[in-house]
């Protein structure tokens, strides 16, 4: 962008979520200032927050970084999941909700994320749409530094952090579950860790240090960051560590935690038979399922489903195009929209499709992929009833029993709801319990457990009685 023109001021009807101090540009005169327009639902935007951090930290002394979150689904409008979203993420800079996308009419935005880089006389420098932008904005930054401190007009302060932080729990948004015969494994992922308690909550071990990190080691001497997904082998807990773009194993025997996909960082790379596992960087594992010597993994970030073959060692493109779409087919002829979840029944996983809000199918004889529930990326909603009337709004787990029942977690419907494959039925469970955003189910002990997400904890439901009761975790 050229010819610069003046940046349009913030609406005075924006709903501020995590300070009481409403910015305004006008006063930011003399810095620099990127608007951060993002929804808290799109992975790419969550790709983009350590460019932003890293931003942040380098231009401390000139640079005011402010989030305009912009909606996509009706459950986004409301300003509590906002906050949540912000502090799950690390979030502290200012963030204002705008359900009515004024801001990003007035500027022009039309995908998420965006970034309007803004100079220090008020004036829209840039717009930069898409994750990846953060040598092209760091540059940018600099310039716009220089140039106003040429101009004698720089302000050298540093910003005040902003927080409005959650209260303290023994969970922190807690999103995957796995269970087995008398051990539970949580990912808290807020805390950075994995945990393996007993059925009743009492926590026997912890793997990750508790800090953002990306290490293999020993028990709390190994690294995670945000990790999510888990998936039981034989003595093995596979995990999707989404933070660190990478999938990792723990040896339950002896605590060790290793490195089997991924590379640290996030990249767009497919599946090379040259290549090692741990050479192919890809974008936000959400998570993994385990089938014999094969680990299928949900490649969020690049709208796939990938093999890894732990005998060969080597990754396989199994089905998605890579574009975010809902469309189905046969291995790369199919597409997905941010698969999230995956589910194992018989020779099929059972795929929660996030961004389209719908469930998938994937055949394993052939790759072919259906879908169960969900129309399009833009039709959601909160309907039970037969598969064509059936809405879910942006589901986050799916878990199958044996007999053809698929339970989801309809995330932003605060619901879990059944799907009979056999007759494709979608029916709400009545659970007299409030879910605030669950994002992790799974099955065992003759219960279904889920991850309360946005309420820190996690809750299970006895199959036989309905009763619901809250794990108290602790040493």
């Amino acid at each position: 962008m050229n010819a610069r023109i003046a940046a349009p001021e913030l609406p005075p009807s924006l709903e501020w979520v995590n300070t009481d101090t409403r910015p305004n540009l006008a006063a930011l005169r003399g810095r620099v200032t990127l608007i951060h327009f993002w929804t808290f639902d799109c992975v790419n935007c969550r790709n983009a927050l350590p460019d932003l951090r890293y931003l942040e930290n380098k231009y401390h002394d000139g640079l005011s970084v402010i989030g305009v979150h912009t909606p996509k689904f009706g459950y986004q409008r409301q300003g509590e999941p906002v906050l949540k979203a912000v502090n799950r993420n690390h979030i502290r800079h200012p963030v204002a909700n705008d359900p009515d996308y004024l801001l990003w009419q007035a500027y022009g935005v039309d995908s998420w994320p965006t970034l309007a880089v803004i100079d220090a006389q008020g004036q829209l420098a840039a717009l930069l749409p898409g994750e990846g932008r953060r040598q092209e904005a760091d540059t940018l930054i600099a310039h716009l530094l220089d140039e106003a401190a040429a101009q004698d007009l720089r302000v050298y302060e540093s910003d005040v952090a902003t927080v409005r932080p959650e209260a303290r729990a023994a969970l922190r948004f807690p999103s995957r579950l796995a269970v087995g015969e008398s051990s539970l494994w949580i990912s808290d992922s807020g805390h950075n860790r994995i945990l393996e308690c007993t059925h009743d909550g009492r926590i026997l071990r912890q793997y990750g240090s508790g800090n953002p990190g990306y290490w293999d080691g020993r028990g709390k001497d190994a690294g995670f960051t945000d990790p999510q997904g888990l998936a039981l082998g034989k003595d093995t807990l596979f995990v999707a560590d989404t933070g660190n773009h990478a999938v990792r194993r723990v040896r339950l025997l002896s605590g060790d935690v290793d490195t089997v996909a991924g590379t640290g960082v996030a990249g767009h790379d497919l599946p090379n038979e040259s290549l090692e596992p741990v050479q192919v960087a890809m974008s936000a594992p959400a998570d993994v399922a385990v089938l014999g010597d094969n680990v299928f993994i949900a490649v969020s970030g690049q709208n796939q489903i990938w093999q890894l073959d732990m005998v060969r060692n080597k990754l396989v493109l199994l089905a998605g195009s890579g574009q975010l779409g809902l469309t189905d087919g046969v291995g790369v002829t199919a597409s997905f929209a941010q698969p999230v979840s995956l589910s194992l029944i018989g020779q099929q996983l059972v795929i929660a499709d996030a961004a389209a809000s719908a469930v998938r199918l994937l055949r394993l004889l052939d790759n072919r992929v259906s879908t169960l529930a969900g129309t399009g990326l833009y039709d959601f909603g909160d309907a039970a009833g037969k598969r064509e009337d059936a809405r879910l709004q942006h589901p986050l787990a799916v878990c199958a029993d044996a007999r053809g029942l698929i339970f989801v977690a309809d995330s932003y419907n605060g619901k879990i709801k059944a799907i009979n494959m056999r007759s494709g039925d979608v029916r709400a469970l009545n659970l007299p319990y409030r879910l605030q955003e669950p994002a992790g189910l799974a099955l065992g002990a003759g219960a279904l457990w889920v991850a309360n997400t946005n309420a820190h904890e996690v809750v299970r439901v006895d199959l036989s009685s309905g009763q619901i009761r809250r794990l108290t975790i602790s040493e």
